[in-house]
């Protein structure tokens, strides 16, 4: 699958302050991954770590947070990592998820998609 970018708005859990950032499409990546400076401009707390598994297969720790992101008119709150000021900002599977949106990979663009509850109909 080749690799697209999107155009989110990101912001912080108050409402107050708001951003529109460039996200390269990551389905590989549990969370989004934004450079920590954008996250302190907005406001977006460090709220916790988490350990991550890099291609590598290093094991590695990051600060965690929650923030608000919009695609398209929708709207969630997510899980956001705080990344090293240089990185790619990526949005990843968890806020994907949380939005109901997908990848078409033909037409590299995010798509809705339903919810699965598949236990819940037994």
């Amino acid at each position: 699958m080749g690799t697209f970018t999107v155009t989110a708005e990101l912001g912080d859990m108050e409402g107050r302050n708001r951003e529109r950032l460039e996200l390269l499409v990551d389905t590989g990546s549990s969370y989004s991954f934004i450079p920590r400076p954008t996250l302190e401009r907005l406001g977006i707390r460090v709220t916790g770590q988490r350990p991550f598994r890099l291609a590598n297969e290093e094991r590695v720790f990051y600060d965690v947070g929650r923030a608000i992101v919009r695609v398209d008119g929708i709207e969630e709150v997510t899980l956001i990592v705080f990344g090293e000021p240089d990185v790619m900002p990526l949005m990843g599977a968890h806020a994907l998820e949380g939005l109901g949106l997908g990848v078409d990979p033909v037409n590299q663009r995010l798509v809705p998609v339903d919810a699965l509850l598949k236990a819940a109909g037994l």
